[in-house]
């Protein structure tokens, strides 16, 4: 599936006793990418609603490698690695801006939810066109 990077820098007060970035922040980090995935292929918030459901996360399993610290700009990567029913597995890797080493590696499993009864239902199909054509391209 098609990547997606954005970039985020890293503020003060996301920082823990210890002078790095609090384990907690990183998921707010990945959820952005998430989200900016989304928009970049015309799904935003009111797109999502027009189809009557909205992506949740269910469960995240996060790697953390190496620390972030506060003025750092990190790069964030998302990919979809399989769309199935109600449900999307996305990877994520962070690193900081023009360094190969990963900070992070993620995969989080995501479902779409109808939003009247905040039960699991199968991804419309325009969305999984959507995902499904961006990845075309990238094989081009």
């Amino acid at each position: 599936m098609q990547k997606f990077t954005t970039q985020l820098r890293v503020r003060y007060h996301e920082m823990d006793a210890l002078g790095h970035v609090n384990n907690s922040v990183y998921q707010h980090y990945l959820e952005q990418a998430a989200v900016e995935h989304s928009e970049h292929l015309g799904f935003n918030h009111a797109k999502y609603q027009e189809f009557g459901g909205i992506f949740v996360m269910r469960r995240i399993e996060i790697d953390y490698l190496r620390p972030a610290v506060a003025g750092d700009i990190l790069e964030v990567t998302t990919w979809l690695q399989e769309l199935r029913g109600p449900r999307a597995i996305r990877r994520y890797e962070i690193h900081q801006q023009g360094e190969e080493q990963r900070l992070v590696t993620a995969e989080a499993l995501w479902v779409w939810v109808d939003t009247s009864s905040m039960r699991p239902k199968a991804i419309p199909r325009q969305i999984l066109e959507a995902f499904e054509q961006a990845s075309q391209v990238e094989k081009v």
